[in-house]
């Protein structure tokens, strides 16, 4: 992997030495211009955050990058995380962490079973990771719970990764891509975007991103599209991810400006979820048809849902004339090429053939 020096060293030099990472992504991913049908004049971007890392694309390799380097500083050999059935945490740091040298566990909870929650298990499963059924968010806990003493027990040094990878140590990740788009904004890439959205499930992309973009002093409201139903974050925990994220790089480097993060900072859109996580709408389905129409290759999940509520805002005149950013947190990588071994739904635990198998 290439040994690129993230924007948030170049703006706070004095962090480099105490915030460890592993080195995943390519390089500041590019802004471009996205010309679509139905935006009524407003001029939108996109960040194409899906060519972050050649192993995995996305929002994932960002956040990795800082909870992976902490782990290896650490001495783990093992990650712990939990996520959906066909969760892309879970594969990323699976996939990520393979590349680290570290095995990954993963305790899953239920979702919607789709052909892509099928492809994504079966992808975890090819990568290496040991999958556990968790059933439920209370199931997972103790599951969880039990790998953790299970692997101390047996001399690991094994890492917990919060859903989603979102942590003070993680959402860094996405406070230096709020330096990186300043960078891109300062070079004449795009203008200073009115408004930026995404899309939210765990919330550390949106914590970090808000907080990035105060301390890079961009004006740049964040709208986040909330696509969970599972333990959806709120704004007023969203400015309490950002602050213990802020007050972490100000332990890094004491240069760091206190920046003041309310609620107030956090616009949250529920109006595109549906029917709950992992369960996509015909609003949605029509976001990613038109995006394809401009080579751009959207999920049903996260980034259809996210568009989808850029297209309903457009048309209902509430975009203020821009310009808005849409930032990518797809992956945009075909790991399935790259897997090092093929499995079918024979192969996983029991647990997931009889969930598979009954396709709900």
């Amino acid at each position: 992997m290439p040994a690129l020096e993230p924007a948030l060293f170049r703006a706070f030099p004095g962090a480099r030495e105490r915030l460890p990472r592993a080195p995943f992504l390519a390089g500041p991913t590019p802004v471009e211009g996205l010309e679509l049908d139905g935006l009524h004049g407003t001029p939108l971007f996109v960040k194409r955050d899906e060519r972050s890392c050649p192993a995995y694309g996305g929002n994932k390799p960002r956040k990795l990058e800082f909870v992976i380097g902490d782990a290896l500083a650490r001495g783990s050999r093992t990650l712990v995380t939990t996520g959906g059935l066909g969760t892309n945490h879970g594969l990323a740091t699976t996939i990520l962490g393979r590349e680290a040298g570290l095995r990954t566990v993963l305790v899953l909870v239920h979702q919607p079973v789709t052909d892509a929650v099928r492809d994504t298990l079966r992808l975890q499963a090819a990568y290496g990771a040991r999958q556990i059924y968790g059933a439920n968010v209370l199931g997972a806990a103790a599951q969880t719970l039990r790998v953790l003493v299970e692997l101390t027990f047996q001399g690991e040094r094994p890492l917990l990764v919060p859903t989603g990878g979102s942590s003070p140590r993680g959402n860094l990740g996405f406070v230096s891509a709020a330096f990186e788009l300043a960078e891109q904004v300062r070079a004449g890439a795009l203008p200073e975007p009115r408004e930026l959205y995404l899309a939210v499930g765990s919330g550390g992309t949106f914590a970090g991103l808000v907080a990035g973009l105060r301390l890079a002093g961009l004006a740049t409201r964040v709208v986040g599209v909330l696509v969970t139903d599972i333990l959806p974050p709120s704004p007023s925990r969203l400015a309490w991810a950002a602050r213990r994220t802020v007050a972490l790089l100000r332990r890094a480097d004491p240069s760091v400006p206190h920046v003041a993060l309310s609620a107030t900072d956090f616009t949250l859109v529920r109006s595109e979820l549906g029917p709950g996580y992992g369960s996509p709408t015909p609003a949605a389905r029509a976001a990613i048809a038109l995006a394809a129409t401009a080579g751009l290759q959207l999920d049903g999940t996260y980034t259809g849902k996210c568009l989808a509520a850029i297209l309903a805002r457009a048309k209902r005149g509430e975009l203020g004339g821009g310009p808005v950013l849409f930032w990518n947190t797809y992956n945009g990588v075909d790991v399935a090429a790259r897997a090092p071994r093929a499995v079918v739904d024979g192969d996983l635990p029991a647990p997931f053939r009889r969930v598979l198998s009954r396709g709900i």
